[in-house]
């Protein structure tokens, strides 16, 4: 009896099927080899190419510190230098070992060695040069053009190298697009009939087995949407009630601490104001009734107690005035800030009656904020301005609206000061300028900044010595 024939087709089919996968599979892993090995060397091609870079890099660092250390003579700056001669060779070894496969590019490492040390014993030279003393000798040694012309040939050198390897990156780049669509095509195919043969064979059992897991998943993920919402709101409820017990107890902290500014600047104003008051009171007595008793050194400390004592009571005066600025409540209001700041400069001018002063105010300016606590601000920044260009045979003082940086400035043409302590221009104290020059309490920027944050606004400087100084500020 002989068998049918569908008995005979399915094995054959399921053979012929094994025997595709098979192949396809072989064909797979060997275009997926090929593709890794282009990959690979597109890698190590992008490796030699930054390693390149980093070994341009360091000759970099070295010359910057070598010259930041021949400009000040500061032996922290040779920390790139010294960084840079110690990573160099090991750098341009493995530059030499990942090129090993390129003839042309070893023969470029040894011209590159020998500029690069060339390079470093000139900067070396330079180096012991400054630490000897011998300037003229450095600057001569710049002048020769010697390093410019080193540094030319290690950036043609480094630039061929590069450019070499660019070539080779576009050729292996090309093959390794090639691999991959190669690669791709091999796996579609075989995944394509892979597929089939599965769809062909389990298609029903897959699609039941897809509905039951999908309706299990769903479970599932309904059971742990619904547990994490429960958790959240649980999280939710418990932060909300650690939060209002917060806020209570920083209300209370800040009650508390109102309570001690206003106790303090209480104290301040009455109890340390009556000695200060007696003492200035014996001390012009003495100056007034006793001066032909003292001679002028007795004469001169008088002076010193009673302008000792008045200091003191300045700085009482500001640090109440800093205070009480902390504490006051913001009324906000719509006014015309040119006219606010031209009625402080009337003040101001009148003050100084005897000093050849121009102070340009841009008219019809509109500011949002309070008026009385930027009337305190103003009177300490056109006052600075003022004091600041007291040394200028004439002051020129401009207060305006900078729209490039939306803000308000104040610029004057005096002492200015250094912008590296400008980190300390608005802390309490922290005078840029001694009193013997400028006369002031060290609060008035303090004072400034603390009304320009209450106004959530900001605040900062821009200055150069002896070119004067710009203040910007914003009201939030």
């Amino acid at each position: 009896m002989k068998p049918k024939p569908s008995r005979i087709l399915v094995p054959a089919l399921l053979l012929t099927a094994t025997v595709v996968v098979v192949l396809n599979a072989w064909f797979a892993f060997r275009a997926i080899d090929a593709l890794l090995q282009s990959e690979h060397w597109v890698e190590h091609t992008w490796q030699v190419i930054d390693q390149v870079e980093r070994i341009m890099s360091s000759v970099k660092d070295a010359e910057t510190g070598s010259r930041g250390y021949l400009i000040s003579g500061n032996e922290d700056y040779l920390q790139p230098y010294n960084s840079a001669t110690r990573d160099l060779p090991t750098e341009i070894n493995r530059f030499q070992a990942l090129t090993t496969d390129n003839p042309v590019q070893q023969a470029r490492i040894t011209d590159m060695r020998a500029v690069i040390e060339q390079r470093l014993s000139l900067l070396q030279q330079g180096i012991d040069l400054r630490r000897s003393g011998g300037k003229d000798m450095i600057r001569s040694l710049v002048l020769s053009g010697t390093g410019k012309s080193e540094m030319d040939h290690l950036r043609r050198i480094a630039d061929d190298a590069q450019s070499e390897e660019r070539r080779l990156l576009s050729q292996r780049t090309a093959a390794a697009q090639s691999n991959r669509s190669r690669a791709r095509q091999t796996v579609a195919i075989a995944s394509a009939l892979d597929f089939l043969l599965i769809v062909l064979m389990f298609r029903y059992l897959a699609h039941e087995r897809g509905l039951r897991v999908a309706a299990e998943l769903a479970g599932e993920r309904l059971a742990v949407a619904r547990a994490e919402t429960e958790e959240r709101a649980k999280e939710v409820r418990s932060l909300n009630a650690m939060l209002e017990r917060r806020v209570e107890l920083r209300t209370a902290e800040l009650q508390s601490i109102n309570r001690e500014l206003e106790a303090f600047s209480y104290s301040v104003s009455h109890d340390l104001r009556a000695p200060l008051r007696t003492i200035d009171g014996f001390s012009l007595a003495l100056e007034e009734d006793y001066a032909g008793v003292v001679d002028d050194t007795g004469r001169d400390y008088i002076r010193r107690v009673r302008n000792a004592v008045q200091r003191m009571g300045s700085l009482i005066d500001a640090l109440l005035q800093l205070s009480r600025i902390t504490r006051a409540e913001i009324v906000r209001d719509t006014f015309n800030i040119s006219q606010l700041a031209q009625s402080v400069a009337s003040g101001l001018l009148e003050e100084k009656s005897g000093r050849d002063i121009t102070i340009n105010i841009e008219p019809n300016l509109q500011a949002n904020g309070d008026p009385g606590l930027l009337r305190i601000a103003l009177e300490n920044l056109l006052g600075n301005a003022i004091k600041f260009s007291s040394r200028m045979p004439k002051a020129v003082v401009d207060f305006g609206w900078d729209g490039e940086k939306k803000a308000w400035f104040v610029r004057d043409n005096g002492a200015g000061f250094d912008m590296f302590y400008v980190d300390k221009l608005f802390n309490a104290f922290n005078r840029l300028h001694g009193d013997k020059d400028f006369k002031g309490s060290g609060i008035g920027l303090a004072t400034v900044a603390r009304v320009i944050h209450r106004h959530h606004g900001d605040i900062w400087a821009d200055s150069a010595i002896n070119h004067g100084a710009t203040f910007w500020f914003t009201l939030g």
